[in-house]
């Protein structure tokens, strides 16, 4: 059995965990310089503001009906998703964190008699814990899991719990005819069209669609999800630890720049986040790249992908930012506006087992050397604050750091930012 907990409308309940007074208002979270929803209260979804919604076309309706505004606060929203993990963890350290808002937990190895029951302790003790809501399917496949969770959250009468086991066969086939294939954890907007050619409407047509039929149309996959719709489980928990394939991080610019040396210091400081997050990991890149573009929404839109490759895998962020920063100035193209930035790190392979070569161009020490020093850095910031100690490449401008005018207090992890109370 798999237990899907689904936060509620994550980023607007992080906001109101210390501003309880938006219970019941409308509420969205806006991306990158303000830009787009990201994230909606209910309120604000029966306002007609859709997902991805661009602020400024519904920015009458936001006046209108009194939508509180947020730049998104990731520190924060990250900060809480850790801690309900702290708490799954605890139930179990069978987990796979599917996203900052959703983890599957594996059940057999728990002796639970009443799923529904433990379902429903475990949301009040988030709740309690956190302070954020949280939906929660239990099924015995990670696809049912994930369909009977939304039904959980859009179904007043469940009480964001419902257990597929525990339903009728007639619930069950009722349930699968309610779900629109769209909805289909795997299937999308994307491939819902090909299925609809195909007269595959619901989940209960996907359901009882021949397999080698459902192959043919989506391979593989096709034919995972039609066991998984009828609990014959196809997906294993993919549990923390696991190593990633790739590490990407990007940001969309706070103004257009044409600067080199403002392009520089956001390419730096892409690469030093992707670096530690690789250096977590446990991990060394043989890869890199960075993808530089301009406005989509302008004319004349170009990008570039500007690879390296290491001849020692490494995750020293001096030596990536050196290499990419090579690239990036042999690219550059005066008076052109650059709109974004992604870095990427690739092809990785475990620090503690670096592979030498019979040639001798792998060299062991400078390695160890490189390890050593980003251990030690890396030591400092989290003991001292993070970016205590950094690369000068970092300062060399800040016009392209995305604008965050609404953003909340960090109140979780920044000591300056804490909440106060007067008594």
């Amino acid at each position: 059995m798999f237990a899907l907990i689904d936060c509620n409308n994550f980023f607007v309940s992080c906001e109101r965990v210390f501003r309880p007074d938006l219970e019941g208002k409308p509420v969205i979270v806006l991306s990158s310089n303000d830009g787009c929803a990201v994230a909606r209260s209910n309120e604000a979804k029966k306002l007609g503001i859709p997902m991805g919604a661009p602020e400024f076309k519904y920015r009458q309706v936001i006046r209108q009906n009194g939508v509180v505004k947020f730049s998104a606060n990731f520190e924060l929203y990250g900060d809480l998703s850790q801690r309900i993990i702290d708490i799954l963890t605890e139930v179990t350290p069978r987990i796979e964190v599917y996203s900052i808002d959703e983890a599957f937990l594996e059940l057999s190895q728990l002796r639970i008699k009443d799923h529904t029951a433990w379902a429903r302790a475990l949301k009040q003790r988030i709740w309690r814990e956190i302070g954020v809501p949280v939906s929660i399917g239990v099924a015995p496949t990670k696809v049912l899991a994930k369909l009977v969770s939304e039904r959980a959250k859009k179904d007043d009468r469940l009480d964001g719990v419902l257990c597929w086991n525990e339903l009728t066969g007639a619930e069950q086939a009722a349930c699968l005819a309610a779900t629109p294939i769209h909805d289909i954890w795997g299937i999308g907007r994307r491939l819902a069209p090909k299925l609809r050619a195909e007269n595959i409407h619901t989940a209960a047509d996907l359901a009882a669609t021949r397999p080698q039929f459902a192959s043919k149309l989506m391979g593989v996959h096709g034919r995972q999800l039609v066991a998984e719709l009828n609990s014959i489980r196809c997906h294993p928990l993919e549990p923390i630890g696991a190593v990633q394939q790739s590490i990407m991080r990007g940001r969309t610019f706070g103004e257009d720049t044409d600067q080199l040396h403002v392009l520089q210091a956001a390419v730096a400081s892409l690469t030093a986040r992707a670096a530690l997050r690789l250096r977590r990991e446990g991990c060394i890149a043989t890869k890199a790249g960075v993808l530089l573009q301009t406005n989509k929404h302008k004319p004349g839109y170009r990008s570039w992908f500007l690879p390296v490759r290491f001849s020692t895998p490494t995750s020293d962020t001096g030596r990536i930012i050196g290499a990419l920063m090579a690239e990036v100035d042999q690219a550059f193209r005066p008076r052109q506006l650059y709109h974004r930035a992604n870095v990427f790190l690739l092809e990785f392979s475990s620090a503690n087992r670096l592979q030498t070569d019979l040639l001798g161009t792998i060299n062991t020490q400078n390695h160890d050397r490189e390890q050593s020093r980003m251990a030690a850095i890396d030591a400092i910031n989290s003991r001292f604050g993070s970016h205590q100690i950094h690369y000068a490449a970092e300062d060399l401008g800040n016009s392209w750091v995305p604008k965050h005018n609404l953003r909340s207090p960090r109140f979780t992890t920044k000591w300056d930012e804490l909440p106060q109370a007067r008594v």
